[in-house]
C-alpha cells in the first residue's frame, strides 16, 4: 500500500542525485538520463509515410519580367488548378503597379463531388470567388427591396456640423 509519509519526493531525489554521486542516486541520474535520450530519440524518429505517394501529372510555369505569370498544373488524384498574373496600374493614387489573378481550380470532395472554383483577385474588388458549392444569400423581400430603391433615389444627405 502507497503511503506518502514514506515515499521520498522527486525534489528530494534529484537533489540527492546531484549531492551525492555514488551508489543508488547514480540509479536515480541514469535512469533519467535514459528516459530523457528515449523521448528525443522517439521524438526525432522519421514519421509515418503516407500512404500514397500521388503523382503530377502535368506541370507548367512560367514567369515574365514585369511580373506577370502564367501556371497551371494536374495531379494523379484529379486536382487540377491554374492561374494567370497580369500587371495592371493601381487604382489608387498612391499606389504602385498590381497583379490581377484569375485563376481556377477543381478537385474531388470526400463525397464525390466535383468542387470547382473559379475566382479573380484584384486591388478594386478582392478575392472574388465563384462556384456552385459556395453559399449565396437568400432574395431580398419585395418590400425591403421597394425600401432600398426608393432610398436609391433620395439625394445625398447635407454635410453635418460636428
Amino acid at each position: 500500500m502507497y503511503n506518502p509519509a514514506q515515499s521520498t519526493p522527486l525534489v528530494s531525489i534529484w537533489e540527492n542525485s546531484i549531492t551525492k554521486p555514488h551508489g543508488a542516486n547514480n540509479m536515480v541520474k541514469m535512469e533519467m538520463l535514459f528516459v530523457t535520450c528515449f523521448i528525443a530519440i522517439a521524438a526525432a524518429a522519421p514519421q509515418k509515410p503516407a500512404d500514397q505517394v500521388i503523382a503530377i501529372l502535368k506541370q507548367e510555369f512560367d514567369q515574365q519580367p514585369d511580373g506577370s505569370y502564367v501556371y497551371s498544373y494536374e495531379t494523379e488524384n484529379g486536382i487540377k488548378a491554374d492561374e494567370k498574373g497580369t500587371l495592371k496600374k493601381a487604382s489608387g493614387p498612391d499606389s504602385t503597379d498590381v497583379i490581377v489573378a484569375q485563376g481556377g481550380f477543381s478537385y474531388t470532395a470526400p463525397d464525390g463531388t466535383v468542387i470547382n472554383l473559379n475566382y479573380v483577385a484584384d486591388d478594386e474588388n478582392g478575392f472574388r470567388p465563384e462556384g456552385a458549392h459556395l453559399p449565396t444569400p437568400p432574395p431580398i423581400p419585395p418590400e425591403i427591396q421597394k425600401a432600398l430603391d426608393f432610398l436609391a433615389t433620395l439625394p445625398p444627405p447635407a454635410p453635418s456640423r460636428n
